[in-house]
C-alpha cells in the first residue's frame, strides 16, 4: 500500500511540477473519495490511474522520465513502470481525457477540468468518475460502486444523471448493492 502512495504521490508531483493538468482516477480516486466518508472502508488498489491530455502526453513522458518512470505501452496502454525493474502491473498507467477507451465503450473518459483536489493529489470529481467506473463496468469497477454506493456517496438520485444504459447498470447496483 505503502508502495503505491508513494507512486502516486511521485508521479502527481512530477505532473504538477511540470504544470501538465492531470486526474487520478480509478481506484485510487475511489479510495479518496471513500475515505472521505468512512478511512475504514477504503480497498488497496495496486496501480495508479492518471488522465491526461493527450496533447500533454509528451511533456508529462519527460517529467514522469525524470521521476525515474519507464515509459512503456501495455495492451495498447500507455504506461510508465517505476523504475527500469517495474512491473506493468504496478504501473502508472494514462488514459486520454475526453476519448474512449474502448471503441465499443458507451461514453468516453472525462474531461480534464472534471477534477479537484483531494488530500494529496487531484482526483476526478465524484459524478465524473462514478460514470468513468459505469461505462467500463468491469467486476473491480462494480466492486468500486458499491463501495461508493455503501458509504452514501450514491444514493437512489445518482441514475437520473446518466445516460439511459449507464443509469440501468447504476440502478442495478443500488438494486442488490451485494451483489
Amino acid at each position: 500500500m505503502e508502495a503505491v502512495r508513494d507512486r502516486a504521490l511521485r508521479a502527481t508531483a512530477a505532473l504538477a511540477q511540470a504544470d501538465i493538468p492531470y486526474a487520478v482516477i480509478g481506484g485510487n480516486a475511489v479510495a479518496a473519495w471513500v475515505a472521505r466518508v468512512d478511512r475504514a472502508a477504503v480497498r488497496n488498489t495496486q496501480d495508479v490511474d492518471i488522465l491526461l491530455q493527450r496533447s500533454d502526453f509528451a511533456r508529462a513522458k519527460v517529467a514522469l522520465e525524470q521521476a525515474g518512470f519507464v515509459h512503456c505501452t501495455v495492451m495498447d496502454v500507455d504506461c510508465f513502470l517505476d523504475g527500469p525493474d517495474g512491473r506493468p502491473r504496478d504501473a502508472v498507467h494514462v488514459l486520454y481525457a475526453r476519448e474512449k477507451v474502448k471503441p465499443g465503450d458507451l461514453a468516453p473518459t472525462a474531461d480534464i477540468s472534471e477534477r479537484e483536489m483531494a488530500d494529496d493529489y487531484a482526483v476526478l470529481q465524484l459524478e465524473s468518475l462514478v460514470r468513468m467506473k459505469l461505462t467500463s463496468y468491469r467486476d473491480k469497477d462494480r466492486v468500486h460502486l458499491r463501495d461508493m454506493i455503501m458509504v452514501g456517496l450514491i444514493d437512489p438520485t445518482w441514475p437520473s444523471r446518466f445516460i439511459p444504459e449507464l443509469a440501468t447498470r447504476l440502478q442495478q447496483l443500488l438494486d442488490d448493492p451485494h451483489g
